[in-house]
């Protein structure tokens, strides 16, 4: 089990019932920099045409910096023996999502993610694939 060392996702691996789990610097979400606290909104008007997946953000990251940061949980994974559990957030877990399956880590992009949902991440014989995505944890028991 690994998570984000934030509070918000260190907790809820306690509530999922999964204990502290095994804090992992990787799995911190995107780093905003200088648009930390800010709205798409808010920096489209400074600055028309920004796209995060695209741009990244000045004083932080961009997508090949998130992407190498998902590279490296990868590696991990592919190394472990059996399931890992993954708590995290949203901009990370879409990158990690995209280079799992051999995507730029911009095409995250195309990969919604709700809070409080289940994805699964495995391989279809040697291929990577994703095996479920955004489920609600009441939809995917079923």
């Amino acid at each position: 089990m690994l998570t984000s060392p934030l509070t918000r996702a260190t907790e809820t691996c306690r509530l999922a019932g999964m204990g502290d789990g095994e804090p992992c610097d990787d799995l911190l979400e995107w780093d905003y920099g200088d648009y930390e606290g800010r709205t798409t909104d808010d920096i489209r008007a400074e600055r028309p045409g920004w796209l995060l997946w695209r741009d990244g953000c000045p004083g932080g990251e961009r997508p090949d910096d998130v992407g190498r940061r998902a590279d490296r949980v990868i590696t991990t994974l592919r190394d472990a023996t059996g399931d890992v559990i993954l708590f995290a957030h949203g901009h990370i877990l879409r990158v990690l999502a995209a280079r799992w399956v051999g995507l730029a880590p911009a095409e995250g992009s195309r990969l919604a993610l709700d809070p409080a949902t289940i994805s699964v991440l495995g391989y279809e014989r040697e291929t990577s694939v994703i095996r479920l995505w955004n489920e609600e944890p009441s939809r995917s028991a079923r």
